[in-house]
């Protein structure tokens, strides 16, 4: 999932919940696996299962392009033959020509489009899940924060927050409290018996369609 591995490496910066000054007596510390409650969230799965679908409908509209470009295709393939029969006179051959360089530009033109389609759509989504995961996260942080006030902890630590270098920042803590586990089950509390987790999908890629080798009048 690599657009939530990214939001998680950022998020480390938010993961600091609960910055109380330091107090003569011993600190309270917990630590929390903020990527555990992204994953493990529901509203999560069923946002990637929303933004699943909406890739599904995107890949059948880009495969129904590509059909009639295909269909293209094969109809410049018989006219060229024809062009290039010897028994075909002049003048059915320019009729013939004429025909093949409409279907040519009409196919570079689809084309065209469906690449421009899949660009459009896929930077769109792109923008939607984002957003959502921005949004799922904030949610989870001020929960984080709530539960770090209400148990009076003075610092709480994100476990699974990496460094740029793909080291993490919290290599050891003494008698810290993991709080992952009470936090997710108040994350799914009111979670629908149907919220399963969903794997993330590729986005639709662009299949080339080649171009059609030119006929000589």
């Amino acid at each position: 999932m690599t657009l939530i591995r990214r939001f998680l490496c950022v998020a480390f910066a938010a993961s600091l919940v609960s910055m109380a000054a330091a107090q003569e007596d011993k600190l309270k510390i917990a630590t929390v696996d903020m990527q555990e409650l992204f994953k493990q969230f529901y509203r999560t799965n069923e946002a990637q299962k929303q933004i699943n679908g909406e890739r599904a409908r995107i890949q059948k509209d880009n495969n129904e392009r590509l059909a009639r470009i295909r269909e293209l295709e094969t109809n410049l393939g018989n006219l060229k033959k024809q062009i290039e029969d010897p028994s075909i006179n002049d003048s059915k051959k320019q009729a013939l020509f004429k025909d093949w360089q409409m279907q040519q530009q009409e196919g570079i033109a689809l084309d065209r489009e469906r690449r421009e389609f899949l660009q459009r759509r896929n930077q769109a989504l792109n923008e939607k899940m984002v957003q959502r995961m921005k949004g799922i996260l904030e949610e989870i942080r001020k929960l984080v924060e709530e539960q770090a006030k209400t148990d009076n902890y003075d610092y709480v630590f994100d476990k699974s927050g990496l460094s740029t270098s793909q080291v993490p920042f919290l290599l050891y803590t003494k008698d810290a409290t993991d709080i992952t586990a009470g936090l997710l089950k108040d994350l799914n509390k009111d979670a629908p018996a149907e919220s399963a987790p969903a794997e993330e999908e590729a986005p639709v890629e662009e299949t080339p369609a080649p171009a059609p080798a030119p006929v000589e009048e």
